[in-house]
């Protein structure tokens, strides 16, 4: 069957984690970035090397790339010369220190357990033993007398063993042997991880860059720190998915559209600069759109972006344009938006969810069987396949820590099944709009600003410790102001903009609210503070009081650890 005449899917991952590093001593407080780095951005690539014909959409946050490139580096620079590492985790790897107190100790017995137990632990039985003696440890510090060095080095060799990608366990004669040798590591086995680890943080860039120029996939990118642009732009757009939220004291975010112009040029520097190309999309963080949002990425030279599907429901239910047509006669093609050159396409919420949530619990051909059976009820009920476009787009990291074999076996018989389907042509947005004779026929008059979560900005604003967050940060950006006209410039300037940037990522505010897991709330809502404390020094001004009193502390548990989200 000709390319015209099969069903169009793109398969969109995002790769996004928040700027971890401690802002004055540029270490890091919590070690997600590279940890997601060894086994997912890894996986990824390894397995888009392996499919012939494969294609994807990857898209990067930028200020992912830069902790990727941190990493390399100041690995590299520790085997080479012995200069420290930054991550408290990763040095206790390299050489555990001789001298720890009992809190020091139990740090780092905690952060070795902080996994999916069912996939990552006890798929290794001495990581179990291990784990199993840890947590007795935890429940009972009296035992510490009874534990040696060797306990804590075993346990740090397996944390990092669990967390390598499956290809690379597959793969590499190194971490074969570690696993095989199971207990008792000496300094030299924790040097060789660390070795592995360096060559996958310094070459996983490259292996995008790579399979990029080969056609494989296309990168995308997010603006620079992650930002919910059209909050930043108008705290009111929150109202028109949800118009009884309560929002911040502060009426609006001062500067935000310099601010929203800012991250999306340097995104595109950042995303330059690992890339060597221009990105021709964006994810905007969340799928966050208005349609002053998708004016600013217009201007700024992309050709598409893309956001959830309750965003596309909401604003075509406002134009009265959904009555008596079916959901395979809207959803499945892009959109113009206001008349704006750029398109703007639209996940499939139920298929996303089922790759996030559902499929991790089948046998991975099951799950494979189950959405190409979606996927040609899609094409049967779509005649005019030369248009119609499937967007699967999701977390290209947190779901696959649920799967067996970290989804090795799902994603490659996907990829194998979907290449060799009949009725199904993998592609990407970009490949897609080159092939469309003119630009997107469909057209929405009268979008509804909104996230992919719920069709809304709930989960980043109206929630009273989000809105106290926002009125934080309005505070520190009126002192950034002040400093600026009071003769901030160069590198004092640059520095304190690129702080700002970190405070102004979504990441905290996702976060910040009761219904999360105690432990990440404290985690991300006290780097939050750490960070706004460190740009009010970066501007010369004193950090107000209130930034060292806890502002939100979580009770619930949601699914996934709230790392993921459902779209309903």
């Amino acid at each position: 069957m000709s390319a015209e005449g099969r069903l169009k899917l793109v398969l969109c991952w995002h790769m996004h984690q928040p700027q971890y590093r401690e802002p004055a001593h540029c270490s890091y407080v919590l070690p997600w970035t590279y940890l997601h780095l060894i086994k997912d951005y890894v996986d990824m690539a390894a397995i888009l090397e392996m499919i012939p014909d494969v294609r994807a959409v990857v898209n990067f946050s930028p200020v992912t790339l830069d902790q990727i490139d941190d990493y390399a580096t100041q690995i590299r620079a520790y085997l080479r010369s012995g200069d420290a590492l930054r991550d408290p985790l990763l040095a206790a790897l390299a050489a555990t220190p001789q001298t720890l107190d009992a809190e020091q100790y139990l740090t780092l017995v905690r952060a070795c357990l902080r996994v999916n137990r069912e996939r990552l632990i006890n798929r290794f039985p001495p990581y179990q033993r291990l784990a199993d003696l840890a947590a007795t440890l935890l429940e009972h510090s009296d035992y510490m007398p009874y534990l040696s060095g060797q306990f804590l080095a075993d346990l740090l060799v397996w944390y990092h063993l669990a967390w390598m990608g499956e290809t690379v366990r597959l793969r590499d004669a190194r971490v074969k042997r570690l696993i095989e040798k199971g207990y008792g590591f000496t300094a030299q086995d924790r040097r060789t991880l660390l070795e592995v680890i360096g060559e996958l943080a310094g070459g996983v860039i490259e292996r995008y860059r790579a399979l990029c120029a080969a056609g494989k996939i296309e990168l995308s990118m997010t603006p620079y720190a992650h930002p919910i642009i059209p909050l930043m732009l108008n705290f009111n757009t929150a109202r028109e998915a949800m118009p009884d939220v309560q929002l911040p004291h502060s009426t609006h975010y001062p500067g935000g559209e310099e601010r929203a112009r800012w991250h999306i040029q340097e995104g595109k520097a950042v995303f330059y600069r690992h890339f060597g190309i221009e990105p021709r999309g964006c994810w905007p963080a969340e799928g966050g759109v208005s349609p002053a949002t998708l004016r600013l990425l217009n201007e700024s030279g992309f050709t598409w972006a893309a956001s959830g599907e309750k965003v596309l429901r909401n604003s075509l239910t406002r134009d009265d344009a959904l009555n008596g047509i079916a959901h395979t006669d809207w959803l499945y093609q892009p959109y113009q938006i206001d008349n704006l050159d750029i398109a703007c396409f639209f996940r499939d919420d139920g298929l996303s969810d089922l790759i996030g949530f559902t499929y991790s619990k089948w046998h991975s051909d099951d799950a494979v069987n189950n959405l190409i059976w979606h996927l040609e009820n899609i094409a049967a009920a779509c005649p005019d396949k030369s248009k119609t476009i499937v967007s699967i787009i999701m977390d290209g990291e947190n779901a696959w820590e649920y799967y067996p074999d970290n989804a090795y076996h799902f994603l490659t018989a996907l990829y194998k099944r979907l290449t060799d389907h009949a009725r199904i042509e993998l592609t990407t947005f970009s490949s897609y709009l080159n092939g469309l004779r003119s630009g997107p026929t469909a057209r929405v008059e009268n979008m509804v600003s909104g996230s992919w979560v719920y069709g809304t900005f709930s989960t980043w604003i109206g929630d009273p410790a989000k809105n106290r967050g926002w009125d934080m940060l309005c505070d520190a950006k009126h002192a950034f102001d002040a400093a600026v006209r009071t003769g901030l410039q160069g590198e004092a300037l640059a520095a304190a903009q690129r702080q700002l940037a970190i405070c102004e990522g979504s990441d905290w505010f996702w976060w910040f609210g009761d219904y999360n897991p105690a432990e990440t709330v404290s985690d991300f809502e006290k780097l939050f503070r750490l960070h706004l404390s460190n740009l009010y020094r970066l501007i010369g001004a004193q950090p107000p009081d209130y930034l060292s009193q806890v502002i939100s502390r979580g009770t619930g548990a949601p699914p996934s650890g709230g790392v993921m989200r459902a779209s309903n």
